[in-house]
């Protein structure tokens, strides 16, 4: 086993820990999308370019630009106002 290897994992445990420990929600879309980031590097460490592909598609761009999104518009509502 290389060096890289366990790298790798050490940058994959700092940053899903990152993650939980991000306590603004924008900064946790960001700590997602680097997670999904360091994943799919971890994959392609791993030799599996299918997985590493599919996570970078998916864990670094399509879910944090959705919850993105979400926390936008939940943001963007104003509040109704009570009588």
């Amino acid at each position: 086993m290389t060096v890289i290897l366990p790298l790798l994992f050490l940058f994959t445990a700092i940053s899903g820990t990152a993650v939980v420990l991000v306590r603004d929600p924008a900064r946790q879309v960001f700590a997602i999308a680097v997670n999904g980031l360091v994943l799919a590097i971890l994959f392609d460490g791993l030799q599996a370019p299918d997985v590493a592909l599919s996570e970078l598609a998916v864990g670094s761009a399509a879910v944090p630009l959705l919850f993105l999104v979400a926390l936008m518009a939940v943001r963007t509502q104003s509040p109704e106002e009570k009588p």
